[in-house]
Parts: C-alpha cells; sequence; structure tokens
C-alpha cells in the first residue's frame, strides 16, 4: 500500500509545475428570449491566422469556461444551428469573464444556403461525453432509446443499455431525474426530435456535490438535452393494435412541457410481452427475448418544476401489474467428485401475478447562495402471487437418486420506504464547506404459502414420502444511518475532508411452518413444524471515521483517503433453540483517487477502493427451506462480513476534428471472505439437526465465508464515422475472468471461467427516410473446475441485431427487426440456434402524416427461443424458456406535437415539407 501512495503523490507532483496560465468564462443567450442556449460551440482561435486554439460545448445552463489559456490576443467565435455566428476579439492576461453573450436567430431565405461540411458530433469534456444530437439521423418518429443506441460507446447487452462499459443507471432531462432509475421508460417516452445534445457522464452522490469531495458512489447517467424551442408544448405518441390469438396493445406517453414544468403521463396495456411503453412499431427491440408470456398494464407520470426560485422538485410514480405464464426446463452438473457424476433436471409451469406501486421524489431547496438542502423520498409496495408446479429428478452413475412433484400456492406482500436528507453549508473562504446527511427506512414482506410435494427416493431402497404444509414468513427491517464531513482548504490547490458517520440496520423474521393434518369446510388442522421454524433477529451497528487530503490542479486531481471502520454484528434466535452470537469487525480502508486530463478531448481516471459487506438476514437465518426437497436451504449465523478490494480505470478520448473515440474500462475485485455456497450432498441417508432426514443424493445449501474470490472484467470501444456510407461504425472487445470458490462436502472447490468477447456495430447516419443499425457480438467461454475436471467445458455464443426502417413512397413505411442467435458448446438439446424476425409495413396517413396504420408479424419464421447458460460455485446449468411466437397485428399510432413560439429554420422547413400548418407562431396537431 505505502508503494501505491507513494507513486500516486510522484505522479501529481510531477504534472504540477505548469506556466502561467488564464480563464476565459461566459454565458450564451438566445437574444430574444433571453434564454440559455446549451451545447452552442465556443471556439477561441489565434487573431493572427484564425487557426483553432481550444474549444468546447457550453453546458445544460448555457455556461463556458475554457482554461489553461496563454497570453495573448484571440478571436472567440460562438456558434449553434439556427443562428448567427458571434465573433469578439479578447485580449487575455488574466482571468476574463464575458458575461452573457448574445446569438440572434438567423434570417436565411428558404433555399438559400446548402450544407456541406460534416457536424462533428460531439467532444470529451473532462468526464463528460457530449454529443450532438442532430448530427445522427433518424427516422421523424424514433424514439430517444433509437437515437441513444446511435453513439459511440452505447450499446445494448442481454437487454440492459450500456455505456462505455457500465450500465446506465438513470435518465436525467435538462438535468432533472426522468422516472427515476427505469431507463427504458424515460428513453421510450421522449421523441428523438425534442433533443439538442446527450451527456453521458459519472454522476457523484448527493453528498459529494454538496462537499465537493469524491466519495466513489456513481452512476452512470445519460442526460438528455432539449432543444430551446421544444420546451414548450405537448408532444407524444398513442398506439392501438389487435391482432391473431386475441394479441393486442393499447399505449400513450404524453409529455406537456412549459418551460421549468414538465409532466408526462404513460400508459399502457398489452399481452405481447412489452413492459414498458415502446413507440417502436415492432414491440420489442431488445436483444434477448422475454421469457414466458406476459399481460402488462402500466401507468405512470413524472414531474418536475421549479417551485419559486429557489425550490426545485422532480419525481415519479408507477403503477405496474403484470402476469406471466412461464414454462421451463434445465439441465444442471453439480460440482462433485469426478467419478459420482450427479445432475439434476427439472420441468418446470407457473403463473405469477404481480402488482407494484412505487413513487420517488427529489427536493432540492437553495436557501441562498452558501445553503442548500436536498431531500429524496422513495416508496414501493408490492405484492406477488404464485402458482407453481415443478417436476424435479436428481441422477448419478448409479442411476436416479430421487425425484419430486412439487405444487406451490404463494401470496407475498412487501413494503419499503426510504427517506435520504441532505444539508450543505459553504463559508466565506472558498473550499471550506460543512456537510450533513441522514437516512432513515423501514422494509416489511409478509408471505403466505401452502406446498404439496410427492417425493420418491430410489437409492438404497425404494420409499415415497408426501409433504402438505402451510409456510408464513414475516421480515420486518429498520435502518438509520447518518454523517457529518467538514472540509477545509490546504494551500492554493488542496483540501482536507475530516468525516464521522455511524449507522444501525436491524431485521427481525420469522418463519413458521405448519403440516396439514387435515382440510375440511371448517379449516385447515394444523401442527407447527419445529424442525421448519425459527424465530431470528440480526442487527448490525457500524461507525467511521475518515480522513481524506485532495489535490486539484489544471490537469490532474488526486485523492487519499484512510478510514477506520468499526462494527458489531448481533445475532439472536428466539425459537426452537434461544441462543446469541455477538462479534465485532475493525477495518481499515484506504482509497486512493488519480484523475488525469491530457487534453479536453482526453482524460483518465484511475481508483482503489476498498469496502465491507454484512451478511443479510436471509444469509445468517438458521433455518431450512425446504421449496425443493431435494435440495434443502439453510443460512448460516456464524457468517463475517467480507471485505473486498477494487481497482478501476477508466480512459476516454475523443478526436472532434475527425470523430474519431476511445473508451476503456477496466475492474478488477479480490474479496476476503466471501460469501459463498457450501453444498453438503448425502451419501446415504443422515439426520440434520432438528431431526431432518436428508435422503441419499439430497442436497443442503448452506452460505459459508471462503477466501480467493477474484474477478476481472474489461471493456474497450472504438467509434469512428464512415463516410463513403454516411454511417458510424463501433467496434469493442472485452476479457473478463472470474474465480468463484465454493465448498462441495467440506472441500475448497473453485470454478475459474473466462470469457472472450468482441462485437462491431454499423449505425445508419444517411436522412430521416432510411435508417439501420446492425450489430453483432459474440463471446468465447471457458470454464474450469478445480474439483471436478469433467465439469471443464468450452461454449460459443453470438447474437446479430438488424434493425432497419425505411420510408419507401409517398407514405408507406416498411420497418425490419431481425435477432439472430447461435448457441454452441451447452448441453444436449439446448444447443438452439434461432432467428427472431419481426416486420411491418405500414402508410402515414393525414396532412402532416402524423398518424401510421401498419401491419406488424413478430416471428415470422417461429423460431424464437430463449436459452442461457449460467455458472456458479457449485454447479452449472443451462436453462431453456418458453416465449411470446409468431402473431400479427394491425396498429394504428399517432404522433402528438404541438409546440410554442421559437422553432428555428430547420424545424420550419420540417414543418413545410410535412405538409404541417405553416405559420411560424405555432406548430398544431
Amino acid at each position: 500500500m505505502k508503494f501505491y501512495l507513494t507513486l500516486f503523490f510522484f505522479i501529481g507532483a510531477s504534472f504540477c509545475a505548469f506556466a502561467q496560465t488564464y480563464s476565459v468564462k461566459g454565458k450564451i443567450i438566445d437574444a430574444d428570449s433571453e434564454q440559455s442556449i446549451p451545447n452552442a460551440t465556443i471556439l477561441l482561435l489565434t487573431f493572427s491566422d484564425s487557426t483553432q486554439v481550444d474549444g468546447m460545448i457550453s453546458d445544460l445552463d448555457g455556461n463556458f469556461d475554457i482554461e489553461e489559456i496563454k497570453e495573448g490576443e484571440y478571436l472567440l467565435k460562438v456558434q449553434y444551428l439556427g443562428y448567427q455566428d458571434l465573433f469578439r476579439t479578447i485580449q487575455v492576461s488574466k482571468d476574463l469573464e464575458l458575461g452573457n453573450l448574445l446569438l440572434r436567430e438567423t434570417a436565411t431565405e428558404l433555399g438559400e444556403v446548402t450544407i456541406t461540411a460534416r457536424r462533428s458530433t460531439g467532444k470529451q469534456k473532462s468526464d463528460t461525453t457530449l454529443y450532438n444530437a442532430d448530427a445522427f439521423k433518424t427516422m421523424k418518429d424514433a424514439s430517444a432509446q433509437s437515437l441513444v443506441e446511435k453513439l459511440p460507446g452505447v450499446a445494448m447487452i442481454d437487454g440492459a443499455l450500456q455505456a462505455q462499459g457500465e450500465s446506465i443507471a438513470q435518465i436525467l432531462v435538462d438535468g432533472k431525474p426522468f422516472f427515476g432509475g427505469d431507463v427504458q421508460t424515460a428513453l421510450q417516452n421522449l421523441p428523438a426530435e425534442v433533443i439538442q445534445g446527450i451527456e453521458i457522464f459519472d454522476q457523484k452522490s448527493e453528498k459529494a456535490q454538496l462537499s465537493g469531495f469524491d466519495d466513489g458512489e456513481r452512476l452512470k447517467t445519460i442526460n438528455i438535452v432539449t432543444k430551446p424551442n421544444r420546451r414548450k408544448g405537448q408532444f407524444g405518441k398513442v398506439s392501438a393494435g389487435y391482432g391473431t390469438d386475441d394479441r393486442y396493445l393499447l399505449g400513450a406517453s404524453i409529455n406537456a412541457f412549459n418551460e421549468d414544468q414538465r409532466i408526462t403521463f404513460t400508459g399502457l396495456s398489452n399481452n405481447i410481452n412489452v413492459q414498458n411503453f415502446s413507440s417502436d412499431p415492432n414491440a420489442q427491440g431488445n436483444n434477448r427475448p422475454q421469457n414466458g408470456i406476459i399481460k402488462t398494464n402500466i401507468l405512470g407520470v413524472n414531474y418536475s418544476d421549479l417551485w419559486g426560485e429557489k425550490i426545485k422538485v422532480s419525481g415519479s410514480y408507477l403503477y405496474r401489474n403484470r402476469e406471466n405464464n412461464g414454462i421451463s426446463s434445465l439441465f444442471r452438473e453439480y460440482v462433485t467428485d469426478a467419478n459420482d457424476g450427479q445432475t439434476y433436471t427439472e420441468n418446470s409451469r407457473n403463473t405469477r401475478t404481480n402488482q407494484e406501486h412505487r413513487f420517488d421524489m427529489r427536493l432540492e431547496y437553495n436557501i441562498d447562495e452558501k445553503n442548500r438542502i436536498v431531500y429524496r423520498p422513495r416508496f414501493s409496495a408490492a405484492n406477488d402471487r404464485e402458482n407453481s408446479y415443478f417436476l424435479g429428478e436428481s441422477v448419478n452413475i448409479d442411476g436416479p437418486l430421487n425425484q419430486t412433484e412439487n405444487v406451490r400456492t404463494a401470496d407475498n406482500d412487501d413494503f419499503d420506504i426510504d427517506n435520504r436528507l441532505y444539508y450543505g453549508h459553504k463559508f466565506d473562504k472558498e473550499g471550506r464547506s460543512l456537510t450533513l446527511r441522514a437516512n432513515a427506512g423501514y422494509h416489511w414482506n409478509e408471505d403466505l404459502a401452502f406446498r404439496r410435494a410427492e417425493n420418491l427416493y430410489f437409492q438404497p431402497t425404494e420409499r415415497t414420502e408426501i409433504i402438505n404444509q402451510q409456510i408464513s414468513r414475516d421480515r420486518t427491517g429498520t435502518n438509520w444511518q447518518t454523517g457529518i464531513s467538514y472540509t477545509e482548504p490546504i494551500g492554493k490547490h488542496g483540501m482536507m475532508e475530516i468525516e464521522y458517520e455511524i449507522g444501525n440496520r436491524a431485521d427481525d423474521s420469522d418463519q413458521l411452518t405448519f403440516d396439514i393434518l387435515n382440510e375440511d369446510l371448517s379449516g385447515l388442522d394444523l401442527e407447527l413444524d419445529t424442525a421448519l421454524s425459527n424465530s431470528f433477529e440480526s442487527k448490525y451497528v457500524r461507525q467511521e471515521t475518515e480522513l481524506g487530503y485532495q489535490f486539484r490542479k489544471e490537469k490532474v486531481q488526486i485523492q487519499i483517503e484512510g478510514e477506520y471502520q468499526h462494527a458489531k454484528l448481533q445475532n439472536d434466535q428466539f425459537f426452537p433453540a434461544p441462543f446469541d452470537l455477538q462479534r465485532t469487525f475493525e477495518s481499515f480502508l484506504p482509497t486512493v483517487r488519480f484523475d488525469y486530463k491530457f487534453s479536453d478531448n482526453t482524460n483518465m481516471e484511475l481508483d482503489y477502493d476498498t469496502n465491507t459487506d454484512a451478511p443479510s438476514v436471509q444469509q445468517l437465518q438458521g433455518v431450512i427451506d425446504n421449496s425443493n426437497p431435494l435440495q434443502l436451504r439453510t443460512g448460516n449465523p456464524n457468517l463475517d462480513q467480507s471485505y473486498s478490494n477494487r481497482i478501476r480505470l477508466r480512459f476516454r478520448s475523443r478526436n472532434p476534428d475527425t470523430d474519431k473515440s476511445w473508451f476503456v474500462f477496466a475492474q478488477s475485485r479480490l474479496v476476503e471472505n466471501s460469501i459463498a455456497n457450501s453444498s453438503y450432498i448425502a451419501d446415504e441417508t443422515t439426520e440434520l439437526p432438528g431431526g431432518i432426514i436428508l435422503e441419499k443424493g439430497s442436497q443442503l445449501f448452506r452460505p459459508v465465508n471462503l477466501d480467493g474470490f477474484q474477478d476481472f472484467r474489461s471493456w474497450v470501444s472504438y467509434g469512428m464515422p464512415v463516410g463513403f456510407i454516411k454511417s458510424n461504425l463501433n467496434i469493442n472487445g472485452g476479457f473478463s475472468y472470474n474465480k468463484r470458490p465454493g465448498q462441495v462436502n467440506d472441500v475448497l472447490s473453485f470454478n475459474n471461467s473466462t470469457r472472450l468477447s468482441t462485437g462491431i456495430s454499423l449505425s445508419s447516419n444517411i436522412s430521416d427516410q432510411v435508417d439501420f443499425n446492425i450489430s453483432t457480438r459474440m463471446s468465447f467461454n471457458n470454464v474450469e473446475n478445480t474439483l471436478n475436471s469433467n465439469l471443464n467445458n468450452k461454449y460459443f455464443n453470438q447474437r446479430t441485431r438488424l434493425n432497419f426502417s425505411w420510408i419507401i413512397w409517398e407514405g408507406f413505411v416498411y420497418r425490419m427487426d431481425l435477432n439472430h442467435q447461435i448457441n454452441s458448446g451447452l448441453s444436449e438439446g439446448f444447443d438452439n440456434n434461432f432467428l427472431l424476425m419481426n416486420m411491418s409495413i405500414g402508410k402515414k396517413v393525414f396532412n402532416n402524416q402524423r398518424g401510421e396504420i401498419s401491419l406488424n408479424v413478430y416471428d415470422m419464421l417461429g423460431q424464437n427461443t430463449s436459452v442461457r447458460r449460467n455458472v456458479t460455485d457449485v454447479y452449472i446449468e443451462d436453462v431453456q424458456n418458453n416465449v411470446l411466437q409468431r402473431y400479427f397485428m394491425l396498429t394504428f399510432s399517432f404522433n402528438i406535437r404541438r409546440f410554442s413560439k421559437g422553432m428555428d429554420m430547420n424545424d420550419y422547413n420540417d414543418m413545410m415539407n410535412s405538409g404541417g400548418d405553416r405559420r411560424r407562431d405555432q406548430d398544431t396537431i
């Protein structure tokens, strides 16, 4: 550790000797509306020959700050599409504050100008990647998701949207949260045509934003900047369709924007597996098909506004009702002795009905320039009902071991509420601040289930067992945490932080299992099974004291922290046999962060973090779960907290002149005392504590602490424009390694898996009449097990996707969505390759072509399937699920567009070409 700290200090010190430089600041304003203009291009040119010295794009509020400018005379040029260029001569001999720079709209006659130069797609500014939306062509009715998927470094992987190798955690619109963390709902509720710019960055925590001291908690974030002339009006889309097999779809998304006040309503009802409102006529747009046949009903609202001059508020509410009818089969190979070769097969069907209410809000109160309060409440309530059946069988080299036929019904309720409060105060001395924070939460869930199982045991002799049970689980949990941090500037470029935090988590869990002795009209005759019942409580109290130092200069930032943590875990069991267990943990948690800016368009971040993780109450409670009588599970009250080390690298580089970009992400973790699975496989009939009988071939899974967990993940992306076909090319690749410890019959084993993946995508940038996006991603996987070499396996997967849209002639639209998957090396019967083809032909209607009637076919070739492989510490399994298959649907959709004053010349041309109202003051439905 001392070596790394010395190295980081040495690197930072080597970049501290710079020549005297200055900064130029200002704000770009619309001369008529006096509103700020984000994403305007600001160029700093030499006065003598107009060569470019530096440049940037204005931020969300129109501000810009060009740093590290040498003394001299320059020409400042400001440009923005639809506005006249602004030029100003400046003399730099000190830091300059230019104030408001006014841009005026271009008064160009129609047809006067033809632009032939390629517009830059964006630029890199420190850790933020900015893109000009107008530089990426989409269909006129495309969603924000269609636009975002064209951006370099952005890809849909296994149904999740990723940017620069990390999953997108939240969407902001003009800097305000939009539908909480529901990324796909947010992107599908905004049309691409209202977007001016897109920013991709790692948003720091509320505490870090208030104090200026990075705590390492970041969310990969997309901020969508809307066009100034699209911030006042109503827009959205409504769709309705009916098809074969009684398939139906009814959905709507309506946005009402009035500058800072934004309200979005979304609604959806369908039985075609669409789980969020989608503006895609082909409905399914992800790489991975949804498992099961799903009916979904959704109602949601998102709201944001300014309440006066000091209060910013945003919030969202979502109600979802979903029913999933699923059928699945799996084949599982266990990590056992190589001579045993035990496997498990299972066929199941289930119907699950889920109702969910979810609400989140963010309220920011800027009391004055020095004081700010942020309040974030969240609430969710859910009910889940299950009706399931499965048939499972275990086999080893001697033949069938056992079999279970299991029927289960369950009614589960969950309730969660969380409140977070932050207060930040800045003192008169720059860099001196005080931050207070507190959060409190309450969590409750109640489950009631009935299970009937018929179990057959074949070895050593055949016998039958009938289980008829009622199981109730009642869990409550409370948590609170509070902290205070103080920052103090040290010298011109340094800052120190001291922080204290204390928190507590208390969980109470009761499980009662009753044998049903008799069932009649008067009710159930129940008898408590004490061996399967338990009352348990766990408390985890944690205190942390931290001291940190941050050094920041023009190009380099170094932050070093040392944290001492004292934690106490108290476990109490009250039934069936009382006992208590208390343990204390003391940990030192160092952190090092190093950021270096090679230029405005190239930067690197290198972080080293340490962290502890306490076991959950489910992992601690020592009660038998016999949901599958062949595979029993229990908790372990003797678990310790785990300790992890993580090092992470991010590198971003973008050339704004050529639009070539590089993104590199790499992360490695080493975990001590990781919570892994211990599997005991009975080689003969065994009696467990409490009188539970484990028959030959049956298994007991129990969490244990094991050392040796390692993982490494890397991702590299290169993007560039392809001029001769007006498209953007992205090439990516990655390597991952995972070492999972496990325990089988008290013998330590490791599952070592490596994956080499590569992919390529090509997205069109031709026009709004033709649009395509083609991508392929393949992975080569190798799994090795140290205990059983028979499980060593190599398998291959490739997914290829093509989205194509074409306005053929006179408003006739053709769309095609292809998903092709290749699997090789999986278990027998699971190596299924398929081609999922969705297609539609439509006709734009009405004078303004806002409406469309289309005929859609889903899974035209009837090949849709879903297969996946899961690798764990104690088994490797292949799973196949039922999916939605071929249907035809006739759909009508209508795009709502009504905007107030403020359109630029491009918007005017769009309106004229589409046959809309030719008045300049308003574009109507």
